[in-house]
């Protein structure tokens, strides 16, 4: 049988990722229960970084560890990727010796090329297009302070950037409307947007997008990569912040994410990860639990 892979939320039907997002739930109240599951005993995840990470890292390595498997980090430096070695001859080697391979690159061309030469399932954790596991801890976290976010309005404000457009296909996944507030520009890819303009609206007034929201979310203005253009997009999205002024515009009950790291003072006001609204940290503590779900989904073939 082929392997499964996640390079973006399409990658799956909406039931699977809705049964995926529940296991997850469950998955983390076994874990603050101290209980012991060994579902990927002597099962290897190979982590291919070309772009450096926290959350990523930690949560995919701690998530095999504590799944009863093992992680394995290569870096461009430590492999023959960064050498020169086509990508399809890595993805052949190395996915005949371990049973899943994840991924943090730059150009999304590199996943999909080395998910079509490999025998075991691969992981997109990120590339410059799409951050698909961000959605699955973002969808977890909602439904565990919310409930089903089918039907609701969620707001974007901010870059349309690979983030913006994993947000755009959960919409279409989970079945929420999305407002995107970003500046002439920066809006996500015309190609996403088409086929979703019923339920995508792209505007330039955060306040407008953020109307009645019941989720609002953002990122960084300059992603990895992006440094040089800084001091440019500081000024093209002065105005574009997440704070408790804007959230006041916002269903009364809506909910604050970031998928870090944060720059206060930036995006977000000083007072926002702490605000009442924000939830922040169970969204990053959500990657363990959603990854370790996806795991053994590709892995093992279940959601149970």
């Amino acid at each position: 049988m082929a392997a499964r892979h996640f390079l973006t939320l399409n990658d799956m039907t909406t039931t699977e990722l809705e049964s995926l997002v529940d296991h997850a739930s469950a998955l983390r109240n076994e874990w603050r229960q101290g209980k012991v599951r060994d579902s990927l005993k002597n099962r290897v995840l190979a982590m291919i970084f070309e772009k450096s990470s926290t959350r990523t890292r930690v949560s995919f390595e701690a998530g095999m560890t504590q799944l009863g498997g093992s992680a394995l980090f290569l870096s461009p430096r430590d492999t023959q990727l960064g050498r020169g070695e086509p990508i399809e001859d890595s993805a052949i080697v190395i996915s005949s010796m371990v049973d899943a391979v994840m991924i943090r690159t730059f150009a999304h061309e590199t996943v999909e090329r080395f998910a079509a030469a490999s025998r075991v399932p691969v992981i997109n954790a990120l590339t410059d297009d799409f951050h698909p596991c961000q959605l699955l801890a973002d969808m977890q976290t909602y439904r565990e302070h919310r409930g089903s976010i089918r039907g609701a309005t969620v707001a974007w404000i901010g870059d349309g950037n690979n983030m913006c457009h994993s947000y755009i296909n959960a919409a279409a996944q989970f079945d929420f409307n999305l407002n995107i507030a970003c500046p002439e520009g920066y809006e996500p890819a015309e190609s996403l947007l088409k086929g979703h303009e019923d339920r995508i609206n792209v505007v330039r007034d955060p306040a407008e997008a953020a109307r009645n929201a019941q989720l609002l979310v953002t990122d960084v203005w300059a992603s990895m990569g992006q440094e040089d253009e800084q001091k440019a997009r500081e000024k093209a999205f002065s105005s574009y912040q997440i704070n408790p002024e804007l959230l006041a515009v916002a269903d009364k009950d809506a909910l604050f994410m970031h998928c870090l790291p944060a720059h206060r003072g930036e995006e977000i006001s000083a007072d926002m990860m702490e605000h009442p609204a924000s939830v922040v940290w169970d969204e990053a503590e959500n990657r363990l639990h959603a990854q370790k779900a996806l795991l053994e989904f590709l892995i093992l073939n279940r959601l149970d």
